[in-house]
Order: C-alpha cells, then structure tokens, then sequence
C-alpha cells in the first residue's frame, strides 16, 4: 500500500497536530504521512510544532481573502498541488465551503470536542462547547472525529469516545480531561483507519472493518 499524504490544517496551538506528529513517530498511523502543516494564522504555534518535526509548511491567511469562497477556492488549490490524498482539521477555525469539500469528499476529517450531535455546529468551538456542556449539566461528554461537509460538524461520524464531567469542573479541566483521554487518541486512530483503506461510508454512514 503507497503511503498516503496528509495534509493538517491549523489555527492555534496544535495540540491535535503534536498527537499526530508523536503517533507517527510511533508508527500509528498506518500508511499516513504527515507532508504538510497549513495555518490560517502567521503565528499560530503549530506552525513552530511542524518546523520542529521537520514537516513543511504553509499559510493561508483568512483575513487576506474578502470571503469563504475565495479563500476555499485557495486551500483547495494547494490541497491538490500538495496531492493530499487525506485532510486533517487539528483545531483549524474556519468553515470551509463546497469547494473544498467537494473536491475531498470523505477524504477531511475533523475533531469536535464533544459527542455529536450534542453541542456542535455553528459558533460551538474551542471553550464554549464546553461552557455549554456543563451549563447543561452532563454526567459524559467526550469527542467526535467525523468526515468534513460544508455544513459544520455534520458529517458521517468516524470514531468517539466518551469522557466523564466530574463534579467542580470547569470548561478548561474538563476541555484538558476531553483532548487527554479522547481528542489525542481517537484522532491518530481516525487518520491510520482512513489511510490504512478501512473506512466506508454507506448512506451517510460509516462502516469500519479492521
């Protein structure tokens, strides 16, 4: 099996990024190989994160472009000049539209810090899906990697795993407990089943075979 190229999109930190990275390093992600880092932000740290691991790496400011269509007409652009044959969102904050998503249909996936379809979509990112978690109460919450459409969070659902809310939390221990236990593992995992050929999707559906 050739190996297949990933690409990873990134807006701040790269917390997701680094999980990838370090899973590589250990041989988890099957086929996949990490050939390039793309930020929507000159100074995202992530981007220092690629440099360090050696991968290369790209901006593509969003305030640069007067809207989401040119800038997705952009990404999906260097996303088929990179040949990327899978794209990872690790905490990439900018919606993308059919441009891209038509052109990789069910070869994006994302990690959404929570168990969708419970608090996702439009304006539930970073620590407000968590605030929104525990406003609500929840004993579990958790993450959700899923492929990418133009409509957010709404995609064929790939992996998840269930993260227990303990008493006293706030939305940054339980945002820390979520990426520890669940974002760092089930993301690597996603990417090695896709790039290993093992994920289906049936009817807006996924079909796993390991």
């Amino acid at each position: 099996m050739l190996n297949k190229k990933i690409a990873v999109l990134v807006s701040g930190g790269g917390t997701n990024l680094q999980a990838l990275i370090d899973a590589e390093k250990r041989g988890e992600l099957g086929s996949g190989k990490i050939t390039c880092v793309i930020s929507s932000k000159a100074d995202a740290y992530a981007l220092e994160r690629a440099k360090n691991a050696g991968i290369k790496t790209k901006t593509l400011i969003r305030k640069d472009f007067a809207d989401i269509a040119s800038y997705s007409v952009a990404m999906r652009d260097i996303l088929l000049e990179e040949e990327a044959d899978l794209v990872v969102y690790a905490g990439f904050m900018t919606i993308l539209d059919e441009n891209v998503c038509d052109a990789f249909k069910n070869k994006m996936i994302n990690v959404h810090p929570a168990l969708i379809p419970s608090f996702c979509g439009k304006g539930f990112y970073g620590l407000h899906v968590h605030e929104a978690a525990l406003q609500k109460g929840v004993k579990v919450s958790g993450a959700t990697v899923h492929f990418v459409t133009a409509e957010c969070d709404a995609g064929p659902i790939i992996l998840q795993k269930a993260v227990e809310v303990k008493e006293g939390d706030t939305p940054e221990t339980l945002q820390r407990r979520i990426m520890e236990q669940a974002e760092w593992k089930i993301l690597p995992l996603a990417v090695r089943l896709f790039c290993d050929e093992k994920i289906k999707v049936e009817n807006g559906v996924t079909v796993i075979t390991e």
